[in-house]
């Protein structure tokens, strides 16, 4: 592709879902929610309530994945670039974004810093009290921690921050969870 700008008609959001026991091991899969731009939050909620419900692993999909961690380094950073290289795949394959939830770990207010190909990951910490002024008084009140990284290769800062704004509304808000 070069250089060249391409724009997907939709959303899809990889998420990491620890569900599944592989020989007594539980392990993570991906699961990737298509057309979130197209959805209701009670859409987005139960189609990731089910998908936490599969308790089968794809075994074709996972045996694949030991397969390429197995490769040597170099010819797994080559798969890589190559797949990488086709965003088609790479939205196939990976979704758009990525979401992970470091919070479901603590119970405290927390974040991260995430490696990963996604130009936009959001990771949700935790939910913990902060001493906050409230109309002139200081009240502790719950917050939710979330972490915003962009590819700035693909993502202008200003643009980015105008996101991030508008998200924070939205969140605050609560737009999207009446009935």
């Amino acid at each position: 592709m070069g250089k060249k700008l391409l724009l997907f008609d939709d959303v899809d959001v990889n998420m990491q879902l620890e569900q599944v026991q592989v020989d007594g091991t539980r392990i993570v899969q991906s699961r990737i929610i298509r057309a979130v731009n197209r959805k209701t939050v009670r859409e987005i909620s139960a189609e990731i309530r089910q998908a936490q419900e599969v308790t089968d692993v794809d075994r074709r999909r996972y045996r694949g994945t030991l397969w390429l961690v197995s490769l040597p380094r170099v010819i797994r950073g080559l798969v890589w670039r190559l797949m990488m290289a086709r965003p088609w795949w790479t939205k196939r394959f990976g979704g758009t974004i990525a979401v992970s939830a470091v919070g479901m770990f603590g119970t405290n207010l927390g974040w991260g810093i995430p490696i990963t190909p996604a130009p936009l990951m959001v990771t949700v910490g935790g939910i913990g009290k902060r001493p906050v002024l409230n109309e002139g008084k200081i009240e502790n009140r719950e917050h939710l921690s979330l972490t915003i990284s962009v590819d700035h290769d693909i993502i202008d800062g200003a643009p980015a921050a105008r996101f991030v704004e508008r998200l924070r509304e939205l969140i605050e808000s609560g737009r999207g969870l009446d009935g």
